[in-house]
């Protein structure tokens, strides 16, 4: 896509963004009087129709397998690759139940996007100071026990096209610790939409989601090996994608 086209998108993500985001003050108004599972779901709602209209202006299609393995009720945590910016706006898109995620400290400073976050019931975290840390990993747990979603990027940093990183030390203890059905999966192309060369290239993109495993149910001597069951599955998922890809592009 061009660099007109590139900024047309751009526009539409932003209007429809101010304009949703006024419809969602009114909604937290409401929430902070006490109705607050429905305004979380209206809210979550919104920043879906938000999600699905940048994925129909950016050109994109979208394949979505293994969406019957999300928790219809409960806590529960989603645990993702991270490639791309883009990755929330596919998730907002097709997971169907709020969710919020654990974001970096210094998205506090932009405007609206921190706002969505904490709509969102999202937490900023601060890595350099540890004890600040924990405070926050112990609230994500504290609200998944009461019935709340949370997604986990356990590589901690965005791949950017080139395969799936490490998982960090201790990058699923909001899951373990708080005895939370996981959700693995595997986001593809989401790199190539915008990122890999900064304006809006239309293309095949693809969220998988695994059946969940249960945290609580997990022995004790196997939860130090978790990480590493949880990436061979979401590894697994994207080889598979990039596969059928492979033979659909030579069809």
């Amino acid at each position: 896509m061009n660099l007109l086209g590139t900024i047309v998108i751009f526009c539409v993500v932003a209007l429809s963004l101010v304009f949703l985001t006024s419809i969602a003050l009114v909604l937290f108004v409401v929430r902070c009087l006490g109705f607050k599972r429905s305004m979380d779901h209206l809210i979550y709602k919104l920043a879906q129709v938000w999600a699905l209209i940048i994925l129909s202006v950016s050109g994109c299609k979208l394949t979505v397998t293994g969406r019957e393995h999300i928790p219809r009720t409960g806590g529960f945590c989603l645990v993702a690759n991270h490639n791309s910016i883009f990755d929330i706006v596919l998730l907002l898109a097709t997971v169907g139940r709020p969710f919020g995620f654990i974001a970096k400290k210094e998205l506090m400073v932009v405007p609206l996007i921190n706002f969505w976050i904490l709509l969102l019931r999202g937490l900023f975290i601060d890595r350099k100071n540890i004890r600040k840390a924990i405070g926050t990993i112990n609230e994500g747990i504290r609200r998944i026990k009461a019935g709340a979603g949370m997604l986990i990027f356990p590589e901690g940093t965005r791949g950017k096209g080139k395969g799936m990183l490490p998982f960090k030390p201790g990058s699923l203890k909001l899951a373990t610790k708080a005895g939370a059905l996981m959700v693995p999966l595997a986001i593809t192309g989401s790199y190539d939409v915008f990122e890999k060369t900064y304006r809006f290239h239309p293309g095949p993109v693809s969220v998988n989601f695994a059946p969940p495993m249960a945290a609580a149910d997990i022995p004790v001597e196997d939860k130090r090996t978790i990480a590493d069951q949880v990436y061979a599955i979401i590894d697994d998922m994207l080889k598979k994608a990039e596969g059928s890809a492979s033979v659909g592009a030579r069809l």
